[in-house]
């Protein structure tokens, strides 16, 4: 994943039972298709070229059954290991927070909640019944991705929408090339862990 054309759209699909989803640049050019295999009793994700699967591009796994501190190692299609993502158990309760580490197991970036308030409100307006259902439309999370000098590189933004089907990610400084397609797939899979919770 390198010369991407930002902002990149994540767009949910609705009509299966996996958490799946494509990925388009700003032309509208089909990226990947990410789909996260179900009744699995450890996360496995795998991202491919298209929705035919006819070509998978990388696989993400956890290294355990209980995702609250999992650790999830990206690797190529190929076997070549890029790094890891993992969420930051504890912490995330209030914040959502996401460590990305290299090959050597080196933090080397942060994927934070922006506003944690949000996640709150959504939670308590959620309960309310008719309105709850309209949060989507409202009240929609975002996410920064920092390096180690705290440099803001990345926001991944959740976009309005009924079902909250639609995440676009936006590039905001530049990155080591090497590194670009650790920080998306890093957080493709967060996207499919925030939404699960909710």
């Amino acid at each position: 994943m390198k010369n991407l054309n930002y902002p990149l759209d994540l767009k949910f699909k609705i009509t299966t039972l996996a958490s799946d989803f494509n990925m388009t640049d700003s032309k509208g050019q089909h990226l990947a298709y990410v789909r996260s295999k179900i009744f699995k009793l450890k996360d496995d994700v795998q991202v491919y070229r298209d929705e035919k699967k006819s070509e998978i591009l990388y696989n993400i796994n956890a290294n355990q059954w209980i995702d609250f501190n999992a650790s999830y190692s990206i690797k190529e299609n190929s076997g070549t290991n890029l790094g890891s993502v993992s969420r930051k158990g504890m912490k995330s309760f209030w914040r959502a927070t996401y460590n990305v580490f290299d090959t050597n197991k080196n933090e080397v970036y942060k994927i934070t909640e922006e506003n944690p308030w949000i996640k709150m409100f959504d939670g308590m307006v959620g309960e309310i019944p008719i309105i709850g259902m309209f949060t989507g439309y409202f009240l929609n999370p975002s996410y920064l991705v920092k390096d180690n000098n705290d440099k803001i590189l990345f926001r991944l933004k959740k976009m309005p929408s009924l079902f909250g089907r639609r995440f676009q990610l936006s590039k905001i400084s530049n990155i080591p090339e090497n590194d670009e397609s650790l920080v998306v797939l890093s957080l493709l899979m967060m996207v499919l862990l925030e939404r699960s919770i909710g």
